[in-house]
Protein backbone atom coordinates (compact mmCIF):
# COMPACT_ATOMS: atom_id res chain seq x y z
CA UNK A 1 0.00 0.00 0.00
CA UNK A 2 1.16 3.44 -0.48
CA UNK A 3 2.11 5.46 2.28
CA UNK A 4 0.33 8.92 1.42
CA UNK A 5 0.42 12.03 3.18
CA UNK A 6 -1.14 10.85 5.83
CA UNK A 7 1.53 8.12 6.54
CA UNK A 8 4.41 11.01 5.71
CA UNK A 9 2.72 12.81 8.65
CA UNK A 10 2.73 10.18 10.86
CA UNK A 11 6.51 9.37 10.10
CA UNK A 12 7.57 12.89 11.18
CA UNK A 13 5.73 13.43 14.21
CA UNK A 14 6.31 10.22 15.71
CA UNK A 15 10.56 11.11 14.92
CA UNK A 16 9.96 14.48 15.96
CA UNK A 17 8.37 12.88 19.30
CA UNK A 18 10.50 10.24 19.97
CA UNK A 19 13.61 12.48 19.55
CA UNK A 20 11.56 14.65 22.34
CA UNK A 21 11.11 12.19 25.21
CA UNK A 22 14.76 11.11 24.52
CA UNK A 23 16.48 14.77 24.77
CA UNK A 24 18.43 15.57 27.64
CA UNK A 25 17.91 12.07 28.77
CA UNK A 26 21.24 9.62 29.79
CA UNK A 27 20.15 6.15 28.12
CA UNK A 28 22.59 4.04 30.14
CA UNK A 29 20.43 5.41 32.87
CA UNK A 30 17.19 4.39 31.55
CA UNK A 31 19.19 1.00 30.61
CA UNK A 32 19.82 0.31 34.19
CA UNK A 33 16.21 0.48 34.94
CA UNK A 34 15.13 -1.80 32.51
CA UNK A 35 17.47 -3.82 33.72
CA UNK A 36 16.73 -4.07 37.40
CA UNK A 37 12.78 -3.88 37.05
CA UNK A 38 10.28 -6.56 38.37
CA UNK A 39 10.03 -8.99 35.13
CA UNK A 40 7.30 -10.68 36.79
CA UNK A 41 5.28 -8.22 37.24
CA UNK A 42 5.75 -6.74 34.03
CA UNK A 43 4.64 -10.06 32.76
CA UNK A 44 1.74 -9.94 35.23
CA UNK A 45 1.15 -6.48 32.91
CA UNK A 46 1.31 -8.05 29.88
CA UNK A 47 -0.58 -10.93 30.03
CA UNK A 48 -3.51 -8.58 31.50
CA UNK A 49 -3.61 -5.95 28.67
CA UNK A 50 -3.40 -9.35 25.64
CA UNK A 51 -6.36 -10.90 27.91
CA UNK A 52 -8.42 -7.53 27.81
CA UNK A 53 -8.90 -8.51 24.23
CA UNK A 54 -11.28 -10.63 24.91
CA UNK A 55 -13.35 -7.77 26.80
CA UNK A 56 -12.60 -6.00 23.36
CA UNK A 57 -14.60 -8.99 21.55
CA UNK A 58 -17.19 -9.17 23.98
CA UNK A 59 -18.13 -5.89 23.51
CA UNK A 60 -17.79 -5.84 19.81
CA UNK A 61 -20.89 -8.22 19.83
CA UNK A 62 -22.92 -6.09 21.50
CA UNK A 63 -22.24 -3.28 18.94
CA UNK A 64 -23.17 -5.26 16.23
CA UNK A 65 -25.84 -7.39 17.81
CA UNK A 66 -28.46 -4.81 15.35
CA UNK A 67 -26.79 -6.70 12.67
CA UNK A 68 -26.23 -10.04 13.45
CA UNK A 69 -26.75 -11.46 16.95
CA UNK A 70 -24.57 -14.67 16.42
CA UNK A 71 -21.32 -13.48 15.66
CA UNK A 72 -18.24 -15.66 16.93
CA UNK A 73 -15.99 -15.04 20.27
CA UNK A 74 -13.01 -16.62 18.42
CA UNK A 75 -13.91 -14.67 15.10
CA UNK A 76 -14.12 -11.57 16.69
CA UNK A 77 -10.57 -12.33 18.69
CA UNK A 78 -8.87 -12.97 15.01
CA UNK A 79 -9.93 -9.73 13.52
CA UNK A 80 -9.21 -7.66 16.54
CA UNK A 81 -5.62 -9.27 16.72
CA UNK A 82 -5.43 -8.66 12.68
CA UNK A 83 -6.64 -5.25 13.23
CA UNK A 84 -4.27 -4.16 15.49
CA UNK A 85 -1.10 -6.10 13.91
CA UNK A 86 -2.10 -3.87 10.98
CA UNK A 87 -1.81 -0.88 13.30
CA UNK A 88 1.45 -1.73 14.14
CA UNK A 89 3.18 -2.17 10.91
CA UNK A 90 1.13 -0.51 8.34
CA UNK A 91 1.04 2.89 7.67
CA UNK A 92 -1.80 5.36 7.83
CA UNK A 93 -3.94 4.20 11.00
CA UNK A 94 -5.72 1.03 8.91
CA UNK A 95 -6.00 -1.20 11.50
CA UNK A 96 -9.37 -0.02 12.02
CA UNK A 97 -10.86 -0.81 8.37
CA UNK A 98 -7.94 -3.88 8.18
CA UNK A 99 -10.35 -4.98 11.46
CA UNK A 100 -13.38 -4.52 9.80
CA UNK A 101 -12.49 -6.19 6.61
CA UNK A 102 -11.33 -9.17 8.64
CA UNK A 103 -14.67 -9.88 10.25
CA UNK A 104 -16.92 -9.25 7.06
CA UNK A 105 -14.80 -12.05 5.25
CA UNK A 106 -15.01 -14.54 8.72
CA UNK A 107 -18.87 -13.25 8.80
CA UNK A 108 -21.24 -13.57 6.32
CA UNK A 109 -24.38 -11.81 7.39
CA UNK A 110 -21.51 -8.87 8.52
CA UNK A 111 -20.44 -6.60 5.89
CA UNK A 112 -17.49 -4.72 6.10
CA UNK A 113 -19.55 -1.58 6.52
CA UNK A 114 -21.91 -2.57 9.22
CA UNK A 115 -18.35 -3.74 11.27
CA UNK A 116 -16.66 -0.25 9.95
CA UNK A 117 -19.73 1.16 11.74
CA UNK A 118 -19.48 -0.09 14.85
CA UNK A 119 -16.23 0.29 15.35
CA UNK A 120 -17.09 4.34 14.73
CA UNK A 121 -19.58 3.68 17.63
CA UNK A 122 -16.54 1.99 19.57
CA UNK A 123 -14.31 4.93 19.12
CA UNK A 124 -16.65 7.45 20.66
CA UNK A 125 -17.47 5.13 23.45
CA UNK A 126 -13.66 4.83 24.03
CA UNK A 127 -13.43 8.87 24.14
CA UNK A 128 -16.34 8.86 26.75
CA UNK A 129 -14.69 6.76 28.93
CA UNK A 130 -11.22 7.83 28.85
CA UNK A 131 -12.57 11.51 28.65
CA UNK A 132 -14.08 10.52 32.10
CA UNK A 133 -11.32 8.88 33.54
CA UNK A 134 -8.97 11.78 32.95
CA UNK A 135 -11.71 14.48 34.42
CA UNK A 136 -12.21 11.92 37.41
CA UNK A 137 -8.69 11.96 38.25
CA UNK A 138 -8.06 15.76 38.01
CA UNK A 139 -11.67 16.07 40.38
CA UNK A 140 -10.13 13.93 42.94
CA UNK A 141 -8.38 15.42 46.48
CA UNK A 142 -4.82 14.95 46.02
CA UNK A 143 -4.15 15.59 42.62
CA UNK A 144 -1.15 17.12 42.01
CA UNK A 145 -2.20 18.97 38.76
CA UNK A 146 -2.22 22.47 40.26
CA UNK A 147 1.33 22.71 40.02
CA UNK A 148 0.82 22.88 36.50
CA UNK A 149 -1.10 26.27 36.08
CA UNK A 150 -2.45 27.02 32.52
CA UNK A 151 -1.03 23.76 31.10
CA UNK A 152 -3.19 21.99 33.76
CA UNK A 153 -6.14 24.07 33.38
CA UNK A 154 -6.27 23.68 29.53
CA UNK A 155 -5.85 19.93 29.68
CA UNK A 156 -8.74 20.19 32.17
CA UNK A 157 -10.90 22.16 29.70
CA UNK A 158 -9.92 20.55 26.71
CA UNK A 159 -11.43 17.14 28.35
CA UNK A 160 -14.47 18.56 29.27
CA UNK A 161 -15.66 19.94 25.99
CA UNK A 162 -14.99 16.62 24.09
CA UNK A 163 -17.05 14.85 26.40
CA UNK A 164 -19.79 17.70 25.67
CA UNK A 165 -19.03 17.30 21.96
CA UNK A 166 -19.04 13.37 21.82
CA UNK A 167 -22.09 13.32 24.10
CA UNK A 168 -23.57 16.17 22.11
CA UNK A 169 -22.78 14.79 18.63
CA UNK A 170 -24.35 11.61 19.50
CA UNK A 171 -27.32 12.99 20.28
CA UNK A 172 -27.71 15.41 17.44
CA UNK A 173 -27.10 12.35 15.11
CA UNK A 174 -30.19 11.02 17.04
CA UNK A 175 -32.26 13.79 16.20
CA UNK A 176 -30.90 14.96 13.21
CA UNK A 177 -28.83 12.36 10.86
CA UNK A 178 -29.21 13.48 7.78
CA UNK A 179 -28.85 17.07 8.00
CA UNK A 180 -25.78 16.39 9.30
CA UNK A 181 -24.51 13.96 7.20
CA UNK A 182 -25.02 17.01 4.20
CA UNK A 183 -23.32 19.59 6.63
CA UNK A 184 -20.07 16.87 7.20
CA UNK A 185 -20.53 16.85 2.91
CA UNK A 186 -20.24 19.99 2.33
CA UNK A 187 -17.23 20.78 4.82
CA UNK A 188 -15.63 17.76 3.55
CA UNK A 189 -15.51 19.76 -0.03
CA UNK A 190 -13.07 22.15 1.21
CA UNK A 191 -10.89 19.41 2.48
CA UNK A 192 -8.05 17.01 0.79
CA UNK A 193 -10.12 14.21 -1.89
CA UNK A 194 -8.57 11.24 0.56
CA UNK A 195 -9.53 12.89 4.43
CA UNK A 196 -13.16 14.32 2.83
CA UNK A 197 -13.54 10.61 1.41
CA UNK A 198 -12.68 8.98 4.94
CA UNK A 199 -14.82 11.40 7.05
CA UNK A 200 -17.95 11.63 5.10
CA UNK A 201 -16.97 7.54 4.76
CA UNK A 202 -16.99 7.39 8.74
CA UNK A 203 -20.22 9.32 8.92
CA UNK A 204 -22.50 6.80 6.49
CA UNK A 205 -21.18 4.00 8.51
CA UNK A 206 -21.62 5.39 11.62
CA UNK A 207 -25.82 6.11 10.58
CA UNK A 208 -25.90 2.73 9.35
CA UNK A 209 -24.75 1.11 12.85
CA UNK A 210 -27.34 3.37 14.94
CA UNK A 211 -29.26 0.55 15.98
CA UNK A 212 -26.85 -0.02 19.07
CA UNK A 213 -27.53 4.03 19.74
CA UNK A 214 -31.02 3.72 19.42
CA UNK A 215 -31.54 1.48 22.08
CA UNK A 216 -30.96 2.45 25.47
CA UNK A 217 -30.41 -1.04 26.50
CA UNK A 218 -27.67 -2.27 24.39
CA UNK A 219 -25.95 1.71 24.59
CA UNK A 220 -25.76 1.30 28.12
CA UNK A 221 -24.40 -2.16 28.29
CA UNK A 222 -21.63 -1.56 25.31
CA UNK A 223 -20.91 1.44 27.75
CA UNK A 224 -20.75 -0.71 30.89
CA UNK A 225 -18.44 -3.00 29.31
CA UNK A 226 -16.67 0.11 27.74
CA UNK A 227 -15.71 0.97 31.30
CA UNK A 228 -15.21 -2.78 32.26
CA UNK A 229 -12.25 -3.20 29.82
CA UNK A 230 -10.42 0.51 30.08
CA UNK A 231 -10.12 -0.54 34.09
CA UNK A 232 -9.19 -4.20 33.42
CA UNK A 233 -6.59 -2.23 31.15
CA UNK A 234 -6.01 0.31 33.31
CA UNK A 235 -4.75 -2.84 35.58
CA UNK A 236 -2.59 -3.55 33.47
CA UNK A 237 -0.80 -0.28 33.30
CA UNK A 238 -0.44 -0.09 36.74
CA UNK A 239 1.30 -3.21 37.18
CA UNK A 240 3.55 -2.31 34.08
CA UNK A 241 4.30 1.10 36.20
CA UNK A 242 4.68 -1.13 40.09
CA UNK A 243 7.46 -3.25 37.40
CA UNK A 244 9.12 0.06 37.27
CA UNK A 245 9.17 1.14 40.90
CA UNK A 246 6.12 4.09 39.96
CA UNK A 247 4.04 3.77 42.94
CA UNK A 248 1.82 5.64 42.37
CA UNK A 249 -1.57 4.32 42.53
CA UNK A 250 -4.43 2.80 40.42
CA UNK A 251 -5.99 6.58 40.05
CA UNK A 252 -2.74 7.50 38.39
CA UNK A 253 -2.22 4.17 36.61
CA UNK A 254 -5.94 4.62 34.98
CA UNK A 255 -5.26 8.84 34.63
CA UNK A 256 -1.97 7.80 32.60
CA UNK A 257 -3.69 5.47 30.46
CA UNK A 258 -6.39 8.49 28.95
CA UNK A 259 -3.98 10.18 28.28
CA UNK A 260 -1.91 8.32 26.66
CA UNK A 261 -5.40 6.64 24.97
CA UNK A 262 -5.63 10.10 23.72
CA UNK A 263 -1.90 10.96 22.60
CA UNK A 264 -1.85 7.61 20.11
CA UNK A 265 -5.14 8.96 18.07
CA UNK A 266 -2.34 11.66 16.86
CA UNK A 267 -0.92 10.86 13.21
CA UNK A 268 1.99 8.60 14.05
CA UNK A 269 4.22 5.99 12.46
CA UNK A 270 2.90 2.52 12.47
CA UNK A 271 2.76 1.39 15.76
CA UNK A 272 2.20 4.40 17.70
CA UNK A 273 5.97 5.00 18.43
CA UNK A 274 6.76 8.72 20.08
CA UNK A 275 2.89 9.28 20.83
CA UNK A 276 2.52 7.13 23.80
CA UNK A 277 5.37 7.78 25.07
CA UNK A 278 4.71 11.55 24.96
CA UNK A 279 1.64 10.86 26.82
CA UNK A 280 3.18 8.57 29.73
CA UNK A 281 5.69 11.08 30.01
CA UNK A 282 3.73 13.63 30.37
CA UNK A 283 1.42 12.06 32.33
CA UNK A 284 3.98 10.61 35.07
CA UNK A 285 6.94 12.93 35.09
CA UNK A 286 5.35 15.75 34.04
CA UNK A 287 2.14 15.95 36.19
CA UNK A 288 2.79 13.23 39.24
CA UNK A 289 6.40 13.78 39.25
CA UNK A 290 7.68 10.27 38.67
CA UNK A 291 11.68 10.16 38.08
CA UNK A 292 12.22 10.46 34.26
CA UNK A 293 14.19 7.47 34.03
CA UNK A 294 11.99 4.99 35.32
CA UNK A 295 9.27 6.78 33.16
CA UNK A 296 10.85 6.13 30.28
CA UNK A 297 11.70 2.89 31.00
CA UNK A 298 7.85 1.95 31.98
CA UNK A 299 6.93 3.53 28.67
CA UNK A 300 9.43 1.73 26.26
CA UNK A 301 9.53 -1.35 27.55
CA UNK A 302 5.81 -1.65 28.13
CA UNK A 303 4.79 -0.51 24.76
CA UNK A 304 7.00 -3.41 23.27
CA UNK A 305 5.83 -5.83 25.42
CA UNK A 306 2.63 -5.17 23.90
CA UNK A 307 3.87 -4.52 20.52
CA UNK A 308 5.33 -7.91 19.64
CA UNK A 309 2.46 -10.69 21.15
CA UNK A 310 -0.08 -8.90 19.25
CA UNK A 311 2.01 -8.08 15.80
CA UNK A 312 2.83 -11.77 15.55
CA UNK A 313 -1.07 -13.02 16.41
CA UNK A 314 -1.87 -10.40 14.47
CA UNK A 315 0.30 -11.82 11.58
CA UNK A 316 -0.60 -15.58 12.73
CA UNK A 317 -3.94 -14.77 12.16
CA UNK A 318 -4.07 -13.35 8.65
CA UNK A 319 -2.75 -16.86 7.63
CA UNK A 320 -4.96 -18.44 9.27
CA UNK A 321 -8.31 -16.40 7.68
CA UNK A 322 -6.87 -16.70 4.49
CA UNK A 323 -6.06 -13.24 3.91
CA UNK A 324 -2.65 -11.64 2.88
CA UNK A 325 -0.71 -8.19 3.84
CA UNK A 326 -1.37 -7.27 0.58
CA UNK A 327 -5.48 -7.68 1.20
CA UNK A 328 -5.01 -6.06 4.65
CA UNK A 329 -2.92 -2.71 3.52
CA UNK A 330 -6.03 -2.21 0.75
CA UNK A 331 -8.49 -3.11 3.04
CA UNK A 332 -8.71 1.28 3.27
CA UNK A 333 -10.18 0.71 0.14
CA UNK A 334 -12.35 -1.69 0.12
CA UNK A 335 -14.12 -0.90 3.30
CA UNK A 336 -14.48 2.40 1.68
CA UNK A 337 -15.91 0.74 -1.33
CA UNK A 338 -18.36 -1.11 0.80
CA UNK A 339 -19.76 1.86 2.53
CA UNK A 340 -20.53 3.39 -0.78
CA UNK A 341 -22.23 0.59 -2.34
CA UNK A 342 -24.22 -0.02 0.75
CA UNK A 343 -25.39 3.49 0.45
CA UNK A 344 -26.32 3.37 -3.22
CA UNK A 345 -28.66 0.18 -2.26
Amino acid sequence: MKVGWKGALGFVLSALLVWYTLRGVDLVDVWEQVRVANFGLLAASLTVALLGYALRAVRWKILLYPVDRATGFWNRCRALFIGFMANNLLPARVGEFARAYALGRMESRVSASAAFGSLVVERVLDGLVLGGFLLGATLLPGFPGDALGESFSAMLVGATTLMGILLGGLVVLLLFPRPVVRIVEYVARFLPSGLARLLVDAMEAFLASLGVVRSPGLLFLALLWSVAFWLWHGLSFYLGMLAFGIDLGLVAALFTEAVVGFAVALPAAPGFFGTFHVGAQFALETVYGAGANETLAFAYAYHLGGFIPVTLLGLWFVRDVGLSLREVGASEEAVEEAVEEELEL
